[in-house]
């Protein structure tokens, strides 16, 4: 179960929707797909992610899709996590990430190494060095949702997820340098922060939903 403000899923933990499949027309700071005057919508379970540049994300589906051929598991869009799953209703959940927003400049991200973890949404990923900007990013995020950490922040962008064996996971995180020789060291900007509806129960992801797009304005 989840609370409001604090959630029993670990920080970096990452909830992804097709972004491909609901391509927007951007305009203004921000991008709203769902406003509701007087929200009577149930609490649901969001998430903040951290976008990476479209050449940059079509570059790391090219991997990802070759990791699910080899491997199997659901298509998403490629992201770190800046605010974990943390249940909300909409409307709070849009306001924060306005809110937050609004106090964060476009930041630099750095692939440091390809790794694989313990469980099915950190199956195999990039670790992202930890800079001052990076940890400050979400920490800011984090507060404006409440949501309060169970382990240190580790920033990554997933790859792939899955119920693997550790063997497979380790083929699978070796497919990664193959496919992408040049991955460790990528650096790119983030510039965009995405509020996305991600029930943590369904590993097809097909409840996954964008629901809001905010812009990093570099004042």
């Amino acid at each position: 179960m989840l609370l409001v403000g604090k959630s029993i899923f670990p920080p970096s933990f990452l909830s992804p929707a097709p972004l491909a499949a609901r391509r927007l027309r951007l305009t203004g700071t921000t991008t709203r797909l769902h406003m509701d005057a007087g929200d009577q919508s149930p609490e649901e379970v969001y998430s903040v992610w951290a976008l990476p540049p479209e050449p940059v994300r079509a570059r790391l589906r090219g991997v990802m899709a070759g990791l699910r051929a080899a491997h199997g598991g659901p298509a998403f869009e490629p992201h770190a996590t800046v605010v974990g799953a943390i249940r909300l209703r909409r409307s709070a959940a849009v306001e924060a990430l306005r809110a937050a927003a609004a106090g964060v400049r476009p930041y630099t991200a750095r692939v440091v190494g390809v790794a694989r973890g313990d469980f099915f949404y950190q199956c195999v990923y990039l670790l992202l060095e930890p800079t001052p900007e990076v940890v400050e990013a979400s920490d800011h995020c984090c507060g404006h949702f409440g949501y309060e950490r169970s382990t240190p922040y580790m920033p990554h962008v997933s790859l792939l997820y899955g119920d693997l064996t550790d063997e497979e996971k380790e083929v699978a995180r070796k497919k990664v340098e193959e496919i992408d020789k040049e991955i460790c060291g990528l650096q790119f900007e983030i510039s965009e922060l995405a509020l996305y509806m991600t029930d943590t129960e369904d590993k097809s992801l097909e409840s996954w939903e964008l629901v809001e797009i905010c812009h990093l304005e570099r004042k």
